[in-house]
């Protein structure tokens, strides 16, 4: 097998270094080096804190500077960086979720499980994070590309991953050094690989830029064992060899290799050592207080509330995050955590009094995109004080019970929603969304949704609606809100909003009267307006209008005719049964598309079947042909040795 890459990994070439730099490099690696004044075993780092473990000290003849090589300057990467990179999750669950993300985008490559657990490591005793699937793995190529920066394979649609950069920062984020062991099967090669990322070795020794040590082995089918995969030669494999058993938990070969027990034919295993402690000085990462689970160290807020739901437990809770970090996963693939598996949680079944509002933004100028939020209170409410909206991207959880409005008045108390908006980006640590004008308008429609929903339904779960006087003046939208309000005004919940008069609401249906004949009008506001209901007729006369205005008369006297009783709460049924009945249509409508391609490729198959036998059937003339002039040429020849001999 070919190989394009050095063992050592560093992520300034050879030519950005130098080459007197990169071979002093090499110098400090090779088996003659004298090391006596490195330590044994691995050392802890300075600072075993993680807010504090960015004070790197440079000696002043040490400094990093750009190199100037045939008249041009290249950047660099300092060991620094890794910790720099890091602090961009400030929460350390946010790191373990981006492993569990590249472990969930192996599903496609055959992952059917990924695994976290504690571990002692074998040298120190000290406990370490374990983190191992059963995907496709890692050939000696890809384990380089993960070792790097802003190298990313995953170019699908459906994946989380993007940019190249979360194992990187997730991993330097729980700990200082990690150490991965991958194991790849590609056209009959099998082969795995080992690279360690330290950023204990890189500050103990004084680099300034990032070197990774990574060793390859290749299985030899008739020897049935692996051994060595030396693309250049064994002295560079050897250094790398020995400073993996200096640095990492492991101390001989033997030990090394035994971690591929457990792996099977393909997959990954992850082991993150040196874990970082919190300001106390403590581990952050809680092993201890549940056998069963991971937890924040200090954290126990959560755990002291009367009503252990999954808002007040995923903060501190491994396996309460876990279970909601992902709106939908396969049936077959399990997440398991100290050895029990995760139970999948979807908040959606915790709601009551449950709505599906469409939301139809603008993006890309014209383009329309539709997402659906479901929308109601939590069950144990109003005991539960929990509220807020789980936004997903690309079924990835990135903000969980995200507050949309400020639960003054106890407006907004106990509303829950669920929504996953793939049109506007998350942030690289996948903790939050860009600030963009899309999430603008996003949230002030979701503040909007908030109030409405709740004016109407506080009453069921025992709060009182707050009443504004009418000396109140009426509050003018922003122009992002106003977008929001025009582009949603067909659908659920916008009566009654705050933005509109029932000046204006008359004044709508007064312009529009020609369209409804007026007895059918008032009668069908009559039928929707029940003794609760302190809405007036023209109000209600305003939503029929517009469900008549969106989905026709066909449709709105269709869901009407089977409801049996008089209510708002008919109403309400009645437009979320007109929403399911709209996205049934665009459902049949691409079902219809994709049966046509379907035909189509059939045919295109048949086609080429067709071809197929025609090029053989062609095929097999030309054979003939061939024969028979073969044979023609040999009678020939014998014709002439036969004349030559006779004469």
């Amino acid at each position: 097998m070919t190989m394009i890459n050095s063992n050592i990994i560093d992520l300034c070439s050879d030519d950005e270094m130098g080459r007197s730099n990169i071979k002093k490099c090499r110098m400090e690696i090779e088996p003659g080096f004298d090391s006596a004044s490195a330590p044994s075993v691995c050392p802890t780092p300075i600072s075993r804190q993680f807010w504090k473990a960015g004070c790197y000290e440079i000696e002043q003849g040490q400094r990093c500077k750009a190199a100037n090589q045939y008249g041009k300057n290249h950047m660099r990467v300092h060991p620094m960086f890794l910790h720099s990179n890091a602090t961009s999750h400030k929460w350390a669950f946010g790191a373990m979720a981006e492993l569990l993300d590249n472990a969930v985008d192996e599903v496609q490559n055959g992952a059917t499980f990924v695994s976290i657990d504690k571990i002692s490591t074998p040298r120190y005793g000290t406990p370490a994070l374990l983190i191992r699937d059963d995907g496709g793995g890692m050939d000696p190529d890809a384990i380089r590309r993960c070792m790097s920066f802003g190298f990313s394979d995953k170019k699908s649609k459906f994946t989380i991953g993007q940019y190249g950069n979360g194992f990187k920062t997730s991993s330097m984020r729980l700990g200082a050094d990690v150490i991965v062991f991958s194991r790849h099967l590609k056209s009959r090669s099998l082969t795995q690989s080992v690279g360690l990322l330290s950023y204990t070795f890189l500050r103990w020794r004084g680099y300034n830029n990032v070197v990774v040590p990574t060793v390859d082995y290749e299985f030899n089918s008739s020897a049935r064992t692996f051994g060595p995969l030396i693309p250049h030669d064994e002295d560079h494999f050897s250094s790398n060899l020995t400073m993996l058993l200096q640095w990492s938990p492991y101390s001989t070969e033997e030990e090394l290799l035994k971690q591929f027990d457990d792996i099977g034919d393909h997959g990954t295993k992850v082991v993150i050592y040196n874990l970082w402690l919190n300001d106390d000085g403590e581990m952050e990462l809680d092993f201890d207080s549940d056998p069963e689970d991971i937890c924040i160290n200090g954290d126990k807020t959560g755990r002291m509330k009367p009503i252990q739901y999954v808002a007040n437990l995923y903060q501190h809770s491994l396996r309460a995050y876990a279970s909601i970090l992902y709106r939908q996963l396969p049936h077959y693939f399990r997440i398991i955590l100290r050895g029990r598996d995760i139970e999948y949680h979807n908040i959606a079944d915790d709601l009551k009094y449950v709505q599906f509002i469409k939301y139809m933004p603008q993006v890309d100028g014209n383009l329309e995109v539709g997402i659906i939020t479901a929308i109601g209170f939590l069950k144990e409410a109003p005991q539960a004080n929990t509220h807020g909206f789980n936004i997903y991207h690309r079924n990835r959880l990135i903000l969980p019970f995200w507050r949309a409005v400020r639960c003054t008045n106890s407006t907004g108390r106990g509303v829950v929603g669920v929504l996953e908006p793939d049109f506007i980006q998350p942030t690289h640590n996948k903790q939050d969304f860009e600030k963009t004008s899309l999430f603008q308008k996003l949230e002030d429609r979701l503040k909007q949704m908030t109030v409405e929903y709740w004016n109407k339904h506080c009453k069921l779960i025992g709060y009182q609606q707050v009443k504004i006087t009418p000396s109140t003046t009426t509050t003018v939208p922003s122009s992002a809100t106003q977008n929001c309000v025009d582009q949603d005004q067909p659908l659920l919940l916008n009566h009654g909003s705050q933005y509109e008069s029932s000046n204006s609401r008359a004044g709508l249906i007064k312009k529009r009267k020609d369209l409804l004949d007026p007895p059918l009008k008032l009668q069908h506001a009559k039928r929707h307006v029940g003794s609760s209901c302190g809405t007036d007729v023209q109000c209600i006369s305003e939503q029929v209008y517009f469900y008549i205005l969106k989905f026709g008369f066909k449709t709105y006297f269709q869901c009407i005719s089977e409801q049996p009783e008089n209510s708002v709460e008919d109403m309400m049924q009645v437009s979320q049964k007109m929403l399911l009945m709209q996205e049934n249509k665009r459902l049949r409508s691409q079902l219809l598309t994709l049966e046509k391609m379907v035909q189509e490729l059939d045919l295109k198959v048949q086609q080429l079947k067709d071809e197929q036998e025609n090029v053989e059937q062609r095929a097999g003339e030309l054979d003939n042909e061939l024969t028979q002039l073969t044979q023609t040429l040999f009678e020939s020849r014998e014709w002439n040795i036969y004349e030559q001999h006779v004469c």
